[in-house]
């Protein structure tokens, strides 16, 4: 129980820092939104930016399996970097392939399988092309 509920609230402080990122976009401040982010992946997730930034999905895909997060906070991941999609057609070439990965790594070997992650998972697949 105890385990669970560190995770429980974990999983609420990505949220709020979800949501700051989103409100730091609307109010026009993109480099502090991406810079938050940034550091968002890199503490929270321990994902290097520099892994998440580059054409190389075998590597990523490495991460995802060696990483060991537990499937909520692979969930969370997969909040973050849905919204970065629909910033510029080059960011989309970077974040939709790696995200289809979380999914896919979501239900392939933690057996979760959201509606929610459906539908985002056909959306996605327009990112892909």
């Amino acid at each position: 129980m105890y385990r669970k509920d560190l995770i429980t609230a974990e999983i609420q402080k990505l949220a709020e820092v979800l949501a700051r990122i989103m409100g730091l976009k609307l109010e026009g401040k993109f480099k502090e939104a991406q810079w938050l982010f940034n550091e968002s992946m890199e503490k929270s997730f321990v994902l290097p930016v520099n892994l998440l930034e580059g054409a190389d999905l075998t590597a990523f895909e490495k991460w995802l399996n060696d990483s060991d997060l537990a499937p909520e906070k692979l969930d969370s991941l997969s909040e973050f970097l849905y919204y970065e999609l629909g910033i510029s057609a080059e960011r989309n070439l970077i974040i939709a392939p790696k995200l289809n990965l979380v999914y896919q790594f979501l239900s392939d070997r933690h057996k979760i399988v959201h509606l929610v992650n459906l539908h985002r998972q056909k959306t996605i697949q327009q990112y892909l092309r």
